[in-house]
């Protein structure tokens, strides 16, 4: 539950029309929320100008207001709040230098043993929209990893793909490496698959300078790489779709 600095990398692969795989390096970070307040690491701001800053207003309610209320609320209003009773770790990408764009966080939510119970994976597009998708088992069992946890999918995101289908989940750890899965399927098929790993470090000043020394523009890095696989899929000429008009409900 120590906050933590990952270093990893993000694949995608494309299964139907044209087929297409990448992977990118990648570094995330990994927050108690619990002891947001408190944490102070060279390099790193927290809702205060820095190199890297994590800003409230980038996350939760959007309005600046603390993040681990929001959650809470977020939790309570769909019946789930008593059971997630422990610590909730935020795992999302800083800005850097004042830029961010985060496709997905993810809010990890425990019991009071520490056993994961509850998912939030906080989704944007590249339109200025978002959505929540809240994952946990039916019968609210701890989250094991490896558990598939699914979702319908009712948020535009690429319109290389329908707003259809459902997402499925799955969450791991072995030893210091965090992993999440997210594979789209529709029709009984599997037409995307997404990894997100990394190897967990203390989140220290040497530890954002590693950062910095690899990857000072990785967040302007995500929305170019976003746009260049976009062109490759264009040029194939892959089916568009056209974004519809975005849930009205914050949270699935």
């Amino acid at each position: 539950m120590n906050a933590a600095v990952c270093f990893g990398a993000v694949m995608h692969e494309r299964h139907v029309q044209a087929h297409n795989r990448f992977i990118y390096p990648t570094a995330f970070l990994r927050l108690p929320l619990g002891g947001l307040d408190t944490l102070h690491v060279p390099l790193l701001g927290i809702d205060r100008p820095n190199v890297f800053a994590i800003y409230s207003r980038d996350h939760g309610a959007r309005d600046g207001s603390p993040l681990l209320p929001w959650i809470r609320g977020v939790l309570d209003r769909h019946g789930v709040g008593e059971l997630c009773d422990g610590e909730v770790v935020l795992q999302t990408m800083p800005r850097i230098f004042g830029f961010v764009f985060n496709p997905v966080s993810f809010w990890f939510c425990h019991d009071h043993a520490r056993n994961l119970r509850v998912v939030l994976a906080e989704v944007n597009n590249t339109f200025g929209e978002r959505h929540n998708y809240l994952v946990h088992h039916p019968d609210l069992r701890p989250i094991a990893a490896g558990d598939e946890l699914r979702a319908r999918k009712c948020f535009h995101v690429s319109p290389f793909f329908p707003v259809r289908g459902e997402y499925r989940f799955r969450f791991e750890r072995q030893g210091e490496v965090h992993a999440v899965s997210v594979d789209l399927w529709d029709e009984g098929a599997l037409r995307l698959s997404t990894r997100l790993s990394g190897r967990a470090q203390a989140l220290d000043g040497s530890a954002m300078r590693k950062w910095l020394l690899r990857q000072p523009f990785m967040t302007l890095g995500v929305v170019a790489r976003i746009h260049w696989q976009a062109l490759r899929l264009a040029l194939r000429r892959v089916s568009f779709h056209r974004k519809p008009a975005p849930p009205l409900e914050e949270t699935t």
